[in-house]
């Protein structure tokens, strides 16, 4: 006996909102996911690069008025090499762990 007209189309019915459920859930789902841990991580990188300047700002800025005289007239130019210095270490520092990070994850190493 062949089945219904109806209970095919019910079949398709079904078929199609399983079809769609399974869509939302293999791909808007991860991308919520995906857009928090984005979000999070843009705060967390934010929060750290504000520290960072400003720890290296607070320790110019030490050198300028804790120092005396030391790095006034000429030598007053020193205070900003040293802040110069300490941030491209950082960021040296930061490329250096991204770089080695990526090329362990190429090689499919593990820590």
């Amino acid at each position: 006996m062949l089945p219904s007209f109806s209970s095919i189309q019910d079949t398709v019915r079904d078929l199609w909102r399983l079809l769609v459920s399974y869509t939302k859930q293999e791909t808007i789902d991860p991308l919520r996911t995906l857009g928090r841990y984005l979000g999070f991580g843009f705060a967390g990188m934010s929060m750290i690069t504000l520290g960072v300047f400003m720890l290296t700002l607070s320790i110019m800025r030490a050198m300028q008025s804790m120092t005396g005289d030391v790095f006034s007239g000429f030598w007053s130019w020193v205070p900003y090499v040293v802040a110069l210095v300490i941030l491209s270490a950082v960021i040296a520092l930061v490329v250096s762990r991204i770089s080695r990070e990526s090329h362990h994850h190429e090689n499919g190493e593990t820590r």
